[in-house]
C-alpha cells in the first residue's frame, strides 16, 4: 500500500506553481496548434498522448488491479465519461477557439466554477446559497462584457456561435466532474478509463469525418504538448501539491494566477491586443469565483 506523502509545504507550493504556469500556456497553445491541425486532429493526437502519460501513471503506482474493478462496478459510467471528456468537451473547446481569439475563449471557460455550484444543487443535492447566485451574476455580467466586446448594452454579439461553444464547453466539464464526484475512486484510474473510452469516439468521428491530412512538425508538437500539460502532467502536479501541503485553501487559490499569466503568453506568443472588455469581463469573472469560494468574505473579516 502506498503511504500518504509528508507535509512539505514549500514543494508544495513549487508543484502548485508549476502546475499553474503548465495551465499558463495552454490557451496559446490551443490557438498556435489551430493553425496547422484541424480541431478534431488536435483533441485526437492530444487525447492519445494523455492516455499514454496517464497509463504510465497508473502503472508506476501499482493500480491496474483498481482499475479492473473499477471498470467493472462503474464500465456504463466510463463510457459516459470517455464521451464528456476527451471526446465532447476538447472538441467543442477548440473549436471555440477556432472561431474566436483566445483572449475571448480563456475567461470564458474560467465560468466553469460558478456553473459547478449551480449544477451541484440539482444533481448531488446540495444546498444553494445567496453567494452562489451573487457569484453567478457577476460571472455572467463578465461574460457578457466580453462576449460583446465591451458593449453589453447593446446586446451585439460578434460570433454567438462561438460564444455559445465556449459556454457549452463549461457545462460538459463540470457534467465530466459531476459524473466523477458520484463514481469516486482513484483520479488517475478514473481519468485514464475516461480517456480510454473518449478514444474510439475520437476514431468513429475521425472515420466520419474522412479528411485526415498527415499535420505539419508544427502541428504534431502542438497536439503533443497539449496532450501532455493540459490533460497529463499539469494534473498530477496540482494533484501533488495538493496531497503535499497541510493548507489546501492557500494551494488552491494560486489557481487564480493562471488567467493574468495566460493573457500576457496570449499576447506575447499569439501576438493578439489585449482588449480592455477582456481585462474587464475577466476581472468581473474571477469576482464572481472568489465571492463563489468564499474568498472574498474571508479577506474582508480577516482585516
Amino acid at each position: 500500500m502506498n503511504k500518504p506523502p509528508a507535509v512539505d509545504n514549500r514543494r508544495a507550493y513549487l508543484l502548485a506553481l508549476a502546475a499553474v504556469l503548465c495551465w499558463s500556456t495552454v490557451a496559446s497553445a490551443f490557438k498556435l496548434s489551430l493553425q496547422y491541425v484541424s480541431p478534431l486532429q488536435l483533441v485526437a493526437v492530444a487525447a492519445l498522448v494523455s492516455t499514454l502519460v496517464m497509463g504510465i501513471v497508473v502503472t508506476r503506482e501499482g493500480r491496474w488491479v483498481e482499475l479492473r474493478v473499477a471498470w467493472r462496478r462503474n464500465w456504463r459510467w466510463y463510457l459516459a465519461l470517455g464521451f464528456c471528456n476527451p471526446f465532447l468537451y476538447y472538441l467543442v473547446l477548440f473549436n471555440a477557439y477556432d472561431r474566436l481569439p483566445a483572449q475571448e475563449v480563456l475567461p470564458l471557460n474560467y465560468t466553469w466554477g460558478v456553473l459547478l455550484a449551480l449544477l451541484s444543487v440539482p444533481v448531488l443535492k446540495q444546498r444553494l446559497w445567496l453567494q452562489d447566485l451573487m457569484a453567478a451574476l457577476v460571472c455572467y455580467g463578465g461574460v457578457l462584457v466580453i462576449a460583446t466586446g465591451g458593449n453589453p448594452l447593446n446586446l451585439a454579439f460578434d460570433d454567438p456561435l462561438g460564444v455559445a461553444l465556449a459556454l457549452f464547453s463549461t457545462l460538459i466539464w463540470c457534467c465530466f466532474w459531476l459524473l466523477n464526484t458520484r463514481i469516486g475512486g482513484s483520479a488517475p484510474v478514473n481519468l485514464l478509463l475516461s480517456f480510454l473510452c473518449g478514444l474510439p469516439w475520437l476514431a468513429a468521428a475521425l472515420v466520419v469525418q474522412g479528411d485526415w491530412q498527415w499535420p505539419p512538425l508544427a502541428g504534431w508538437l502542438g497536439a503533443i504538448y497539449v496532450g501532455l500539460f493540459e490533460m497529463g502532467i499539469a494534473f498530477l502536479l496540482w494533484q501533488a501539491a495538493l496531497m503535499a501541503c497541510d493548507n489546501t485553501a492557500r494551494i488552491s487559490n494560486l489557481i487564480y494566477l493562471s488567467p493574468p499569466l495566460s493573457l500576457v503568453l496570449i499576447a506575447i506568443l499569439v501576438g493578439e491586443r489585449i482588449q480592455m472588455a477582456t481585462i474587464v469581463g475577466l476581472l468581473l469573472i474571477m469576482l464572481g469565483v472568489a465571492v463563489q469560494q468564499g474568498i472574498l468574505r474571508r479577506w474582508i473579516f480577516s482585516r
